[in-house]
């Protein structure tokens, strides 16, 4: 659904602001001159992280109020008795108009969104912002999507603060907002729930099919490193839960037996000289960070380096170009080949291949072992899967040529993946860009759809 198939307004007139111009029958005014009540969250000591409890009042926050509508997330409360002796002035209920008061790069200041009808009762956190309207003029759908279209011009243009910007609540009460009469308010909304609608259903479908991909590309590596490319072959039982039946002529056995494992360590942080003049990659979980989504095989240039002495001191090796890594916490299973000699921190273990193995084969190995890395995670926050585990990962040992061509085989085919994703993910971006712009359009009057009927299926 494209913005041109609907006509704009027959005529407009100028107006100051983000806006440029309105139809003429618009009305042009503040937030403020269309709230009946406005609060921010509570500062300082009114509400800490000691006053959340399991159940209670929903404390609304930052994370909560998104460009496309409320965000339960993960919901955090207070006591209620704590609320109704301190924090009652920050209420919020059904149809609220919540907005941000606190920007980032990827989330907009004044980004706003409406109180859902099972939020009750709830109240606002600090640089959380409630308005409550006046309803005989406007229709909370139709600011919180209009607030949202103009976020962008507001962090901008109305914003303090050098590395996040921030709104206060008195300033975000004179931010412009431009209204048609409410029957037609409401036919916008109608309008606008058919027709994001559809491109969500088409967005979900997108999602669904990378979903589908993902699991396809999983079983793809995990058949080809455990069952190879040959479906005659004869199997045997390898012994091992998560290999379950090999071809009969491959080795296998502990991992440690046929790669060198190397632990990584961190230099002291309190020592200068450990990281001055320095010319030694050194992989961290920052690096990972930045690579996508870890589908690549090779690892890109560390984000810092440290010097010999730290090296030295730290305990750590100096891991030769070909050294298999792999993430042991946080983002357990990531996992890639060093390009060039590099050090790790000590979330990662350190595979050299011996001559039993090419590093692109157990690179592989790790990558189809994601089943296994998910049964031998501990931790109830930071997953980690510890030592002894690793110390006796098995692992199936073809033959190198075969090595080679399931090498081979997988990155062909895994190419294909990548691009079918690719695709999908470039689609979805383009319906995203679609239903801003239609949103856009339909609250600030480009568009005319007084006369927009649903069609009858």
């Amino acid at each position: 659904m494209t913005t041109e198939k609907f006509p704009p307004y027959p005529s407009y007139r100028r107006t100051e602001g983000w806006l440029e111009r309105v139809p003429d029958h618009w009305t042009t005014t503040s937030l403020g001159k269309v709230t009946l009540d406005k609060c921010d969250g509570p500062f300082g000591s009114g509400l800490k992280s000691e006053h959340y409890t399991d159940a209670g009042i929903q404390v609304v926050r930052l994370q909560n109020i998104k460009l496309d509508g409320f965000s339960p997330g993960d919901p955090v409360y207070i006591d209620a008795d704590h609320y109704n002796r301190n924090l009652s002035d920050h209420s919020v209920v059904t149809g609220d108009v919540l907005i941000a008061g606190l920007g980032d790069p990827r989330n907009p200041v004044g980004r706003a969104c409406v109180a859902p009808p099972e939020i009750e009762p709830a109240m606002v956190k600090a640089d959380c912002f409630r308005f409550r309207l006046d309803r005989r003029k406007v229709q909370p759908d139709f600011v919180a999507l209009q607030l949202s279209a103009s976020s962008w011009f507001a962090s901008g243009m109305m914003t303090a603060g050098s590395t996040r910007a921030r709104i206060p609540l008195s300033s975000m009460a004179k931010r412009p907002l431009a209204y048609c009469p409410k029957e037609e308010q409401t036919k916008i909304a109608k309008f606008l729930d058919y027709e994001t609608a559809k491109i969500d259903a088409l967005i979900e479908k997108q999602q669904q099919l990378i979903a589908l991909l993902k699991e396809k590309r999983q079983a793809v590596i995990s058949h080809a490193v455990t069952k190879g490319l040959n479906p005659d072959a004869p199997l045997r039982d390898s012994g091992v839960e998560w290999l379950g039946e090999v071809p009969a002529h491959w080795k296998t056995g502990k991992m440690k037996f046929f790669a060198d494992l190397r632990s990584g360590h961190t230099p002291s942080r309190l020592k200068p000289e450990y990281w001055e003049n320095c010319h030694i990659p050194w992989f961290s979980l920052a690096d990972v960070w930045q690579l996508r989504d870890g589908k690549q095989l090779y690892l890109a240039e560390t984000k810092e380096k440290i010097s010999d002495l730290g090296l030295a001191r730290s305990a750590a090796d100096l891991l030769p170009a070909g050294t298999v890594i792999l993430s042991r916490t946080a983002s357990v299973g990531f996992s890639g080949i060093m390009p060039v000699p590099m050090a790790t921190t000590q979330d990662f273990v350190n595979w050299i291949p011996g001559k039993s193995f090419t590093s692109e084969y157990l690179l592989f190995v790790f990558r189809g072992m994601s089943a296994e890395f998910d049964r031998l995670k501990m931790g109830s926050t930071h997953k980690t899967i510890y030592m002894p585990d690793v110390r006796q990962f098995s692992c199936p040992v073809p033959p190198l040529d075969e090595q080679k061509h399931i090498v081979s085989y997988l990155t062909d085919k895994l190419d294909v993946f990548e691009q079918a994703t690719s695709r999908a993910n470039d689609l979805m971006v383009l319906l995203k860009e679609r239903r801003t712009a239609l949103i856009s359009a339909a609250v600030t009057g480009k568009i005319d759809v007084r006369d927009w009927q649903p069609p009858h299926d």
